[in-house]
């Protein structure tokens, strides 16, 4: 896209303030919105409809999809807080319809080939920042100031309090809730509540899996799910023999989701789930 600093108000549906800054190489698709001190550098390619606020920067080889909405003074793509960083050519991708509020910092990742990834339908509220190397996907909110570490997954539909930190390599579950100001150093298995410092399972998370509409689906049983957790956490069993005598029993996809998640968590690297409070 050209970037004309005299009108600077259009070019193919795109509207760009006369104050912000396109790079020629850079690619906008039909309805974005450049605001005023904005800066676009070049390889951004940003889908239609995205709005991109007052002084937001994009950089580097980011990918941003449709319909996002970017506050003032965001910043996406731009080098790693990591001391290993040699200056790879890495990516950001972004999906659609994210809303990052004002101050998300979002870094690419470390190494060549390797990508920093936000799925769709998120939202990051102000001063969220997301490391690199890390993995959101869709439909997840992060509240005010969650600082997440790099090499951090977090699954669908996961809700995290604000004020908190999430260590490196931590991996976040499916519908899992995380309260504010929680010590998020070990995974958070799916359908799973969390508090505290250090941060403690406290049991499933029975509102958020009556919101998601899970109830309504055939193949999802709650009864299954809390006999299954009460087996894997509350038993006198370590947790690789809870999980074999799990599989064993009559397993619902809420369940297996679960089991599936803690198999990966305990294994070689990882750093394995939070334990239960009073544990």
């Amino acid at each position: 896209m050209e970037n004309n600093t005299e009108s600077k108000s259009s070019f193919s549906g795109v509207k760009v303030h006369p104050n912000a800054f396109v790079d020629p190489s850079a690619e906008l698709h039909d309805g974005v919105i450049v605001s005023q001190g904005a800066i676009v550098g070049p390889n951004v390619i940003i889908g239609k409809g995205t709005e991109i606020g007052p002084n937001a920067v994009v950089m580097g080889r980011t990918q941003i999809g449709n319909n996002n909405k970017v506050f003032p003074n965001v910043f996406i793509g731009l080098d790693p807080q990591d001391l290993k960083y040699k200056g790879a050519s890495t990516e950001v991708i972004i999906g659609n319809n994210n809303t990052f509020r004002e101050c998300v910092t979002i870094n690419k990742a470390t190494d060549e080939g390797e990508k920093t990834i936000i799925g769709n339908n998120n939202l990051l509220m102000a001063y969220t920042h997301i490391g690199h190397n890390c993995e959101l996907g869709n439909g997840i909110v992060l509240s005010n100031s969650v600082q997440v570490a790099g090499h951090v997954k977090v699954q669908d539909k996961a809700i995290i309090g604000g004020c908190l930190g999430i260590h490196q390599f931590v991996h976040i579950g499916y519908l899992a809730m995380i309260g504010g100001m929680t010590r998020v150093d070990r995974d958070v298995p799916p359908f799973c509540l969390a508090e505290g410092h250090p941060g403690r399972l406290r049991g499933l998370n029975r509102i958020g899996i009556k919101r998601s509409g899970l109830m309504e689906n055939k193949e999802f049983d709650l009864k299954i799910l809390q006999n299954t957790w009460n087996l894997l956490f509350k038993s006198d069993n370590v947790l690789s023999n809870a999980l074999v005598m799990a599989r064993r029993g009559k397993l619902d996809i809420s369940a297996t989701k679960l089991c599936d998640f803690l198999k990966d968590s305990i294994s070689k690297e990882r750093r394995g789930p939070m334990p239960i409070v009073n544990s």
